[in-house]
């Protein structure tokens, strides 16, 4: 049981961190982003919140498994640093696409996470290859998101 309670505070911080999110994104939801033109295949908005929570604990499970795996943070230094820059990078975008409601740079800043997640897959990967796996669906949303975010940026020009 013992072994879990750090699993609960990964999975708390990536939720936290999604909820420091959406603090950006609950001041324009409602009121800049509708009136964006958007490309026909955007997903339904209700369904971003059920995704990125099951993103948010995956992530936070992900992390979980190279601690572990590496028997703490001394042991696990390059890949917790990266872990916790994609996080950041994470929460950045939400404040500079929704918060100062600039799709363009959201969209360069995307990329830097793209990247981040990417190099913290990899340094997963040596650690446990699972931890790497549940990483996956992460930026694979992201790929998806920033096709959405050029989209939007490119429309709304």
């Amino acid at each position: 049981m013992k072994k879990y309670a750090p699993l609960a505070l990964f999975v708390l911080l990536c939720l936290g961190a999604g909820a420091l999110g959406s603090i950006a994104t609950a001041s324009s939801v409602s009121t800049w982003y509708p009136g964006l033109l958007k490309p026909s295949w955007k997903p339904p908005s209700w369904l971003f919140g059920p995704v990125w929570t099951l993103l948010y604990v995956l992530m936070g499970s992900s992390a979980w498994r190279v601690w572990l795996t590496a028997g703490g943070f001394s042991d696990a230094r390059e890949e917790m640093i990266l872990f916790f820059v994609q996080l950041t990078l994470n929460v950045a975008w939400s404040w500079i696409f929704f918060g100062l409601r600039m799709p363009g740079a959201a969209l360069l800043e995307l990329v830097l996470l793209w990247v981040a997640i990417a190099v913290t897959i990899r340094a997963f990967a040596r650690m446990d290859r699972i931890a790497a796996w549940l990483m996956v669906p992460y930026i694979a949303w992201v790929t998806y998101a920033g096709a959405l975010n050029a989209s939007i940026w490119f429309l709304n020009r």
